[in-house]
């Protein structure tokens, strides 16, 4: 078993660690070592029987070692990979036992999907994404890094998801739709024309906001 570390002692943390613990019930992977978070009032604390150990600069002080980052901010999930990504740690890239995907999928990365998602076919994911619960991802989608996808997206096929883009709960973007980077799609919005520039959109049809 390899040694891990999550980054983020959050509630999205609490459930990789939960994550984690279901892949280690199918198959004996992870050592789940605990939580880094830069919140130092934290640190000594444990959350769900893991100890909050320290702040990210902690890991630069190890070796060879695992660590998933459970942060659902994109901007602020890329910040910490970016101070981490020169040192001697790995990224390992966590999936719930249950999720539904084809072999005809790509995965970066650092990448966690969570339960009850379902991935077709001929699919790119990129590194450091966050798929949350009961998602669905269409055929020859392409998702690149840093996306965070919160429960219950619906991805419909051909469409395109930019850098550090975030997709509120519960919103669906129809068949063959992009969306650029840096863009927030609020909860419930429905996306039926592209979404290209930086900025929040909300409502069905999902329009920015000025």
């Amino acid at each position: 078993m390899r040694d891990l570390y999550i980054i983020g002692a959050g509630g999205f943390g609490r459930e990789v660690a939960w994550l984690v613990e279901r892949i280690n019930s199918v198959q004996p992977t992870w050592n789940l070592k605990g939580f880094i978070d830069d919140n130092e009032s934290l640190w000594g604390r444990y959350k769900d029987g893991y100890r909050i150990v320290a702040g990210s600069d902690y890991l630069l002080s190890l070796g060879e070692v695992y660590v998933v980052c459970a942060v659902g901010s994109a901007r602020v999930r890329k910040i910490i990979i970016e101070k981490l990504k020169d040192s001697s740690v790995k990224f390992a890239t966590v999936i719930d036992p249950s999720v539904i995907l084809s072999k005809r999928v790509e995965i970066g990365e650092g990448t966690i999907i969570c339960a009850g998602t379902v991935i077709t076919v001929d699919i790119k994911i990129g590194k450091h994404v966050i798929v949350n619960l009961d998602c669905t991802i269409g055929h020859d989608v392409v998702i690149e890094d840093y996306v965070t996808a919160y429960p219950s997206v619906n991805i419909s096929g051909n469409s395109f998801i930019g850098e550090c883009s975030e997709l509120g709960t519960g919103m669906q973007i129809i068949q063959g739709k992009k969306i650029g980077s840096n863009v927030i799609v609020g909860a419930g919005a429905v996306v039926v024309k592209d979404c290209l520039e930086s900025g929040t959109y909300v409502g069905s049809p999902a329009k920015k906001i000025k």
